[in-house]
């Protein structure tokens, strides 16, 4: 990212964030009725989605082993992942998104890791994202230390004319596309009978349980709320498109498949030590600080953090075309997230043609899948794909470790020394 470069206006940003989501999303033609979804999607995801990025980093990182200067390419997300992977090292990293949104969200928190040298104010503005404070910071540290297409993005106004940066004193964690989903569930739930919040008072594993099964499993059995979860345009709000609609299903009904992620959320790891939890059962981490946080909001690794984060770039690119930029053999990890459940078999080879090309030896790729099984062989070219190794019992493993619980697996690839 360049200071003071040259904005576009802030309709082309957002055309553009369209256009690149919609290369990833549309595989059929725009009048029949997967064409039709999968554009509502595009529309959908345009927008913020992920205020909290949804796959764990403790898992991600035990799975890279990062080391001091390392050359990364990861997904950008809403940026959870590559802040907590800085923890463990220096990083030269590049963190890459389709969507405007979530550029422009990233470049505000690396600014913050430039201009705001106290824990306590990083905090409140990223943590707690629910103060008025944090629109005096913004304005005095941070605008400045920004592009100009990114400070465009945060001082536009919505409909009620309110600027879009304050949404970091109305809860940044309730907004986005997800955090509507959310607050959707939480009302549809308290309408009929149930009350998600009621999880975040069990002091133990067996009264989460009890909880679970008396506040949510009832409601997820309920016809009207089956027949809701079984349409794929239901689940726009967890920023799921048609294609890994699909992948989820396995075969099942949908209301299966979520009903058992949902349990396993609520019921598979102690809530102490589960933060994606309290986002989903209390829209937000818990008051103070006082439970359990993504590593790059933990106070103890907060100087760290900032010390290790002068090497990262946030672009608004795909992953493939960034690669296809990047010299032969320069880069040692690389982080795709669940994207690739969106992906053709076309666009799949590409990505690992160039990730081939520029992965050094002993390179790592880490990637989650709406199913349990990785997605690559009989889809990857061959002469590609055993230039790599899969880790199935790491591999394993660490899905049963990841704390999100949504996902049906977690991959490692390694390539080979």
């Amino acid at each position: 990212m360049t200071i003071g470069q040259t904005a576009e206006p802030m309709e082309i940003s957002r055309r553009r964030s369209r256009q690149l989501v919609a290369a990833a999303v549309h595989r059929h033609a725009p009048l029949s009725v997967e064409g039709v979804s999968e554009r509502l999607f595009t529309l959908a995801f345009s927008q913020l989605v992920y205020a909290q990025i949804w796959e764990d980093p403790d898992v991600d990182m035990q799975a890279l082993a990062l080391e001091p200067g390392h050359r990364m390419v990861t997904i950008a997300s809403g940026g959870c992942n590559w802040q907590s992977y800085l923890t463990a090292a220096p990083l030269e990293l590049t963190a890459v998104d389709l969507n405007t949104a979530h550029v422009a969200l990233n470049r505000l928190k690396l600014a913050a890791l430039r201009q705001i040298d106290d824990y306590d104010t990083f905090y409140r503005f990223f943590g707690e994202a629910e103060s008025r404070r944090n629109i005096e910071v913004y304005d005095s540290r941070l605008a400045n230390d920004l592009d100009a297409e990114t400070r465009a993005f945060w001082d536009a106004r919505d409909w009620r004319g309110r600027r879009r940066i304050t949404c970091f004193a109305r809860g940044l964690h309730r907004h986005g596309l997800l955090g509507r989903f959310i607050a959707t569930g939480h009302g549809l739930a308290r309408l009929l009978g149930g009350n998600p919040r009621a999880m975040i008072d069990a002091r133990s594993l067996a009264q989460q349980r009890e909880i679970f099964d008396r506040e949510l499993r009832p409601l997820l059995r309920k016809p009207f709320v089956r027949k809701l979860l079984d349409r794929p345009s239901a689940l726009f709000g967890l920023g799921i498109p048609p294609a890994q609609y699909e992948a989820l299903c396995e075969g099942r009904p949908m209301h299966e498949v979520i009903e058992e992620r949902l349990e396993r959320l609520a019921c598979g790891f102690d809530l102490n030590d589960n933060y994606f939890a309290w986002q989903a059962f209390n829209r937000g981490y818990a008051p103070g600080g006082n439970g359990p946080l993504p590593l790059y909001l933990q106070r103890a690794n907060f100087d760290r953090l900032r010390s290790n984060a002068g090497q990262v770039d946030v672009l608004n690119v795909s992953f493939t075309d960034h690669l296809s930029r990047q010299p032969a053999g320069s880069l040692d990890r690389y982080s795709l997230l669940d994207a690739q459940d969106w992906m053709a078999d076309e666009d799949l080879n590409g990505l690992w043609r160039e990730i081939t090309r520029t992965a050094r030896a002993g390179a790592r790729v880490i990637f989650r899948t709406a199913g349990l099984k990785t997605i690559l062989p009989g889809r990857v070219a061959g002469e590609v794909l055993r230039q790599w190794s899969y880790q199935p019992d790491l591999s394993a493993d660490l899905t049963r470790r990841d704390r999100s619980a949504i996902y049906g697996g977690f991959h490692l690839y390694t390539k080979a020394a």
